[in-house]
């Protein structure tokens, strides 16, 4: 699992650049005070809304940033391409890859995990053995249901969620959600949340093990999260 601390003995030490995956979006307005804490601080390209790059220097000679989808994060840090990255705890869980470990929860991020519906739907759920669900979390979603002894039929959707149901897609969705003003605005109410959710620090786990940087860094992102 991967909240489980890996062995530290028997391995070499790597000395190669680092590469950091941060997410676009809020979280990532959110983690830069603590990656500075942290000393890490990108390029001034990194803050010009024209640029169009996905790689960044930092302050550190040794260690580069790359700016991609959140979900691309975990893959990018689970396959070594990345060392250490941020990303929502939700993503974390929809994949489970086991060479994640997220030693930190950086408390930043905060949203839920919640099924929703039409306003006016009134339909009855109880015996239902079957739903079609859409959302871009099929295996949270699949799992969710499953413990009701529902068959969730997912439908992957990678954006514009509230749709669905009001042009028949799917009676519910499965989404992220945070004030619940956009459920709101597109006659949805939220019917049931399925998991808390906060960004956490992720690092590959080879990689935690072989270079002694990584784990530096987990401390001082612990450190940064703890004042």
């Amino acid at each position: 699992m991967i909240h489980s601390p890996p062995s530290q003995s028997g391995l070499s030490l790597s000395s190669g650049p680092l590469t950091f995956a941060v997410p676009k979006g809020r979280i990532l307005d959110e983690a830069l005070p603590l990656m500075a804490k942290a000393g890490i601080v990108p390029e001034d390209g990194f803050h010009d809304k024209s640029n169009r790059s996905l790689s960044f220097g930092t302050s550190r000679d040794d260690m580069r940033l790359i700016r991609v989808r959140a979900f691309d994060v975990a893959t990018f840090v689970a396959h070594g391409a990345a060392q250490i990255g941020i990303v929502g705890s939700d993503v974390i869980e929809e994949f489970d890859y086991d060479d994640l470990y997220a030693p930190v929860d950086l408390d930043i991020g905060h949203c839920r995990l919640s099924v929703a519906r039409m306003a006016d739907d009134t339909e009855e759920d109880a015996n239902a053995t079957h739903l079609r669900v859409a959302t871009k979390y099929p295996n949270l979603t699949a799992r969710h249901f499953e413990a009701s002894g529902i068959q969730a039929e997912c439908v992957k959707l990678n954006g514009a969620m509230e749709l669905a149901p009001s042009l028949g897609l799917a009676r519910q969705i499965v989404d992220l959600v945070s004030s619940g003003a956009t459920l709101k605005q597109n006659g949805l109410v939220e019917t049931q949340a399925i998991i808390d959710i906060t960004a956490r620090l992720i690092v590959n786990r080879a990689a935690y093990k072989t270079d002694p940087r990584v784990a530096q860094l987990v401390e001082a992102f612990r450190e940064g999260a703890e004042q």
